[in-house]
């Protein structure tokens, strides 16, 4: 997850989906990962205080701060390197997995939050984000 002054996707030369302040939260599914697994995914992302309040201090969360909120499909945070200098992804969640908890993901998001832009399951997606801060905190769910 960033938290950025801006991002958007761009498919194709087309811009899929942007925002303006808020977080962009690049998601990967694994085996083993569930609905209930993704929805407690979007519910430490909305209460995570991570703007600055009045005094500088990270203590707002996106919904305080009116901030949009980005969600993109990364399989390739699965990578393990371990083995060789070729990426393997055999930690990521099968496709269809992955496309199912994405899309539930993206509608659990909607139905919380007022502003969701996303990218689009399995294309190939320029991302273009400004990192405010720069902040970058990785959320690792177990179930």
């Amino acid at each position: 997850m960033q938290r950025v002054a801006c991002a958007s996707v761009v498919i194709a030369g087309r811009t899929v989906g942007a925002i303006g302040q808020g977080l962009l939260v690049f998601i990967c599914a694994e085996p083993g990962d569930d609905e209930a697994l993704a929805e407690r995914f979007v519910a430490k992302v909305l209460k995570l205080r991570v703007f600055a309040d009045a005094a500088g201090k990270m203590n707002l969360g996106i919904a305080e701060v009116n901030g949009g909120l980005l969600l993109v499909s990364q399989f390739t945070l699965a990578a393990d390197v371990a083995g060789g200098n070729r990426p393997s992804f055999t930690s990521a969640a099968p496709r269809e997995l992955g496309r199912r908890l994405y899309e539930h993901v993206v509608a659990t998001a909607r139905r919380l939050h007022p502003e969701v832009a996303c990218g689009e399951f399995g294309a190939d997606m320029k991302v273009h984000l400004v990192n405010d801060g720069p902040v970058t905190i990785p959320i690792t769910m177990r179930p």
